[in-house]
């Protein structure tokens, strides 16, 4: 049973399924109304190219869109659900141990960069399961390879190269999302750093799967269980913002994708992702992209006109 999937209800259209001679292996569907249980014995990666996917493990509750992708260490048990009947655009990409273990030790001696004593070159560190902003060049190599997939244009080289790049990105990005700004918190004892960041990173879940809705920083210091004095502090020495500075980011890039891909009069977008002033969503907005969002969705109509 591939990956321990139990589909518990799903209606989907396969455009792309292959496990390697390496036994790493990849997938893209189309997928509507869709719940399914899963044991993961890969490290995965989890791409929503359109669309909306939530993830649910034990008691988190982590969503990804276009703009963030989600990663799973082997023996981790989630369900993924879909709940739209609107087409949503999913891709999986996941890698062996083996893969991932030479790749480790290549990236190290590669760089010339000296692990970490958690880090040794022969030995894959553990990694948390989290969401990651999916853009650079992880977005430029995913939609390549999403492309040439679609188009039946990859053979297992090419696709296992594709790996390779994807696995270099991510290693880049973890350092930047989750090494370096480990790094930054006061804590004397890496292990302490560690524990706070874990519960920093429950934070922005929070955030990020609530922000068009009703919330204090009251709920989210209670779920990421720190203190709101501390929930302040730590936050903001880790990502160099508040957690409402990350949540109007939050809400300003649902917004956008809102506005590129559906005809919401803008009133309507500004209420759908949480704001409660309109003027406010617009000044905001601007301030962000340098664009008002009437002129940013009409700029995707024009070039869409269908």
């Amino acid at each position: 049973m591939r990956s321990g999937i139990i589909n518990l209800h799903t209606l989907s259209v396969m455009r792309y399924a292959r496990e390697l001679s390496n036994c790493n292996r990849i997938s893209c569907d189309t997928v509507r109304n869709s719940t399914a249980e899963t044991q993961e014995n890969h490290y995965t990666f989890k791409f929503v190219l359109k669309g909306r996917q939530d993830y649910l493990m034990a008691k988190r509750k982590v969503s990804i869109f276009p703009d963030s992708f989600l990663f799973f260490s082997p023996g981790t048990n989630y369900t993924s659900i879909i709940d739209s009947y609107d087409p949503v655009d999913v891709l999986s990409i996941s890698v062996s141990a083996n893969f991932l273990s030479d790749f480790h030790s290549a990236y190290y001696s590669g760089t010339g960069l000296l692990p970490t004593s958690t880090e040794a070159t022969n030995e894959v560190p553990e990694m948390m399961n989290s969401f990651y902003p999916f853009s650079g060049d992880m977005r430029f190599t995913v939609m390549h390879l999403y492309q040439r997939l679609v188009e039946g244009e990859a053979n297992e080289l090419l696709i296992n190269e594709y790996l390779h790049h994807c696995l270099l990105n991510f290693y880049r990005i973890r350092g930047r999302e989750v090494k370096s700004r480990m790094e930054r918190l006061g804590a004397l004892k890496a292990s302490t750093r560690q524990e706070l960041f874990k519960r920093l990173l429950l934070a922005k879940e929070f955030i990020s799967n609530n922000y068009n809705k009703k919330f204090n920083l009251n709920d989210v210091a209670r779920f990421s269980c720190l203190s709101v004095n501390h929930l302040l502090r730590t936050f903001k020495e880790a990502y160099g913002i508040s957690p409402y500075q990350f949540l109007t980011q939050v809400r300003l890039e649902r917004a956008k994708y809102f506005l590129e891909h559906a005809d919401y009069q803008i009133a309507y977008t500004s209420m759908l992702v949480g704001f409660e002033s309109v003027s406010s969503f617009i000044r905001l907005f601007k301030s962000a992209f340098n664009i008002t969002p009437l002129r940013y969705k009409s700029s995707f109509l024009i070039s869409n006109p269908c």
